[in-house]
């Protein structure tokens, strides 16, 4: 205890150099514990876009390709599946739901989503949140359309409003060339916050896809003048063909692989299926050198501010000779003086991981509702991973073995030079 006692007091002596050091430490702390936070928050973020969904179906191809434009809405599909297909396996006696996705237009930037009343009564994210309204109700007729909160947010969209979509995916501030303005939608309703893509897309009946392109031919828009009214189209009157993808959710864990397989051998149209969860790993196995490259720089940063700690205390050992000496002196041998400044080395490690904690949280705390409004990106505040942990112990037991070097200078400090007087 009074061992401890003379550590604080020294340290207290030294406060600016003290707080100095401690801040320096602590910053080093928060970057590390802040990116290995930011880090299994995105995987959750990512993961959590869809939950109690066993498989995803689309045309054949790359499964990442399938996963990135079905749920994040990022890419294009290379070709569709016939509605026909479809539908067989939607009345499948293995499966329990399906949610089709008719994708290909835009507005303004934002993906326009094809969809039937399934995706409102069945999605799921963060395991078992639904979709939900904050203004209006989801679109019943065919040019009608829900919004996204981004998207209504971005674009100060209201109930009640007109939209026009693109042909195609248009730039973020751009308009596209081909728009469907002799087709206009109607905003029934705006989307409750998600953090997840679904805040940044449009949804219209899988009719709306349909409709707008009745009147083309051989993907190209009619002549003016032979445009089909929109006052004329009904969902009785328009014809669902194709679309891209489908949600589906079987009825036993044992019928998601069985089905997977049926599904990969469809001898009427090549398809594939995949499970959302293992592509996800996929995606995770390809971004991971990113991700150990940036905390390979979060771990440099920490050995930086752990030097500075050892510096400061290397230094000081020059205006504390005469303590030095001065304790032992008065009977403090080489043990009691190595474990005074090992333990306030220990003591700014830790004070530096306590600090460096509590700037995390706070951060946390005032940007996370920022982060998820403006990039969609859901961090949630939890206490410190597994890996969390193992970095603060690891930076404190760093911190108590570079006590060790500022110990031994001052023991092989001897006690007439301690206290002879330098001129």
């Amino acid at each position: 205890m009074l061992l401890f006692s003379l550590a604080y007091h020294s340290l207290k002596n030294r406060l600016l150099t003290t707080l100095l050091t401690v801040f320096s430490i602590g910053l080093s702390i928060a970057l590390l514990i802040g990116v290995e936070n930011v880090r299994v928050g995105a995987r959750e973020s990512f993961a959590n876009t869809i939950s109690q969904t066993d498989l995803i179906v689309g045309a054949r191809g790359g499964s990442l390709q399938l996963l990135l434009y079905s749920v994040f809405r990022i890419g294009q599909a290379t070709n569709n599946i016939t509605y026909q297909t479809y539908e067989h396996w939607k009345n499948h006696p293995a499966v329990d739901w399906t949610i089709p996705y008719s994708l290909g237009d835009s507005h303004r930037g934002f993906r326009v989503v094809g969809t039937n009343e399934e995706f409102y009564k069945h999605y799921r994210f963060r395991r078992d949140r639904s979709i939900t309204f904050e203004s209006g109700r989801a679109p019943a007729d065919v040019f009608e359309v829900a919004l996204g909160s981004d998207v209504a947010k971005t674009l100060n969209y209201r109930t009640g409003d007109k939209v026009t979509i693109t042909h195609g995916v248009a730039a973020a501030a751009g308009r596209g060339i081909l728009d469907h303005k002799d087709k206009p939608f109607t905003v029934t309703g705006v989307l409750a916050k998600t953090a997840t893509p679904v805040d940044r897309s449009l949804y219209i009946p899988l009719e709306g896809i349909s409709a707008v392109h009745i009147d083309w031919t051989d993907g190209a828009p009619p002549m003016p003048g032979e445009e089909v009214p929109a006052e004329k189209i009904t969902k009785q009157t328009v014809k669902v063909d194709q679309i891209t993808s489908f949600l589906l959710r079987s009825k036993s864990r044992i019928d998601t692989l069985r089905l997977q397989r049926e599904i990969s051998t469809y001898t009427e149209e090549p398809l594939q299926a995949i499970i959302p969860g293992l592509t996800l790993q996929e995606l995770w196995r390809t971004i991971g050198y990113a991700e150990d490259a940036l905390t390979v720089v979060t771990f440099f940063v920490t050995i930086v501010g752990l030097l500075g700690m050892l510096v400061s205390l290397y230094t000081s050992l020059n205006e504390r000779r005469r303590e030095m000496a001065i304790l032992r002196a008065i009977g403090a041998g080489p043990a009691k003086i190595i474990s005074l400044l090992v333990l306030e080395s220990f003591l700014l490690s830790i004070a530096g991981c306590v600090l460096g904690v509590g700037l995390v949280y706070a951060l946390s705390v005032t940007f996370q509702p920022i982060v998820e409004e403006h990039f969609g990106l859901y961090v949630p505040i939890q206490a410190p991973t597994i890996t969390g942990w193992i970095y603060l112990g690891a930076v404190a037991v760093a911190g108590l073995l570079i006590g060790f070097i500022p110990a031994w200078k001052a023991y092989r400090n001897t006690l007439s030079d301690g206290l002879s007087v330098r001129l």
